[in-house]
């Protein structure tokens, strides 16, 4: 009897070797690529969370072995954060995260731009507030969030209006406590971005001290670590594949675009609308003026204190042959 159920035993391992090892023939790439993802850091508004809901990257990446793996970030900061200790490999943010980023040391490379949009960023003020101009701002209280795209933003508009940054009193919130306390009257002024710009200018009638033309681009970037860039290059190409397929596909469907973004960021579509008209689409690799403005904004904020050390960003852009 034992001889018997030995023999059996040996007879079922045998089938399900034999089972196991046909499987991984018939499909090979299917169980290698269950290992091998990317993932990919987004944020509630933007062209990411737009490819996200279309699935094309993950069509793009199958023949190379590779799926995605998504995951939803507040803002820039903390989703370069989590580039720089490596639970993320791509992502997207405004200018100045990358700053931070790369001055406290974070092993990341910029991978490409969208074309600057200035108008998507402003600072505002209530409606019935007696501040006027920019100057007025001095020993106010502007709201911010700290190390976004914005911070650049109000540090040039008071250079240009003949203030320090030092003049004004900053306070440091997310887009959400910003707008609460700015309702409120806790703070005298908000520098922030699209959509909650385009909200805030719809429901509480705030009106625009300035926006970012003539003083701040307003690039988005796309990063990446550079462990992932430089060990997948073909990865990375797809990726700005499929952002360049999106682009082409949502610069002329505005509306469209706001009817899909709506539900997710809880913002009426018609607002959106307004965010999505000031938003550039293009994506392409980073050249000389666009790293030069990216040094200029590192300058500025060396200069400020703002970051710890002086930082050459031509030295983690990624090489188009790479």
């Amino acid at each position: 009897m034992r001889r018997r159920a030995a023999v059996l035993f040996r007879r079922t391992v045998r089938l399900a070797t034999v089972l196991a090892v046909a499987a991984l023939v018939a499909s090979p790439a299917g169980a290698e690529g269950q290992d091998k993802v990317i993932r990919i850091g987004f944020q509630k508004y933007g062209n990411l969370i737009l490819l996200k809901g279309k699935g094309w990257l993950e069509k793009k990446l199958q023949p190379l072995g590779y799926g995605v793996e998504w995951k939803e970030f507040p803002s820039g900061p903390p989703l370069l954060e989590a580039l720089n200790v490596g639970s993320i490999d791509f992502g997207h943010a405004g200018e100045t995260p990358p700053i931070f980023a790369q001055a406290a040391g974070a092993p990341f490379v910029y991978v490409a731009h969208e074309p600057p949009a200035p108008e998507g960023e402003a600072i505002l003020v209530p409606k019935d507030s007696p501040i006027k101009t920019v100057a007025e701002l001095k020993g106010k209280k502007v709201a911010l969030n700290k190390g976004s795209n914005v911070h650049y933003l109000l540090v040039r508009a008071l250079e240009k209006a003949g203030l320090k940054y030092t003049d004004i009193e900053t306070v440091f919130l997310a887009p959400a406590d910003a707008r609460a306390a700015f309702e409120r009257g806790s703070v005298d002024a908000w520098v922030i971005w699209d959509p909650f710009q385009a909200a805030a200018e719809v429901a509480t009638n705030a009106r625009t001290l300035t926006n970012g033309s003539n003083l701040a681009p307003n690039h988005q970037f796309y990063l990446a670590t550079r462990k992932f860039s430089d060990g997948n290059p073909q990865v990375i190409d797809a990726v700005i594949a499929s952002i360049a397929e999106l682009d082409d596909w949502a610069k002329d469907r505005v509306t469209d675009v706001a009817a899909e973004l709506s539900p997710g960021i809880g913002i009426p579509a018609p607002i959106l609308e307004i965010a999505l008209k000031r938003q550039s689409y293009g994506v392409k690799p980073l050249d000389e003026s666009v790293v030069a403005e990216q040094q200029r904004i590192a300058d500025t904020f060396f200069y400020l204190g703002l970051i710890p050390k002086s930082i050459a960003v031509a030295t983690v852009v990624r090489k188009p042959a790479s």
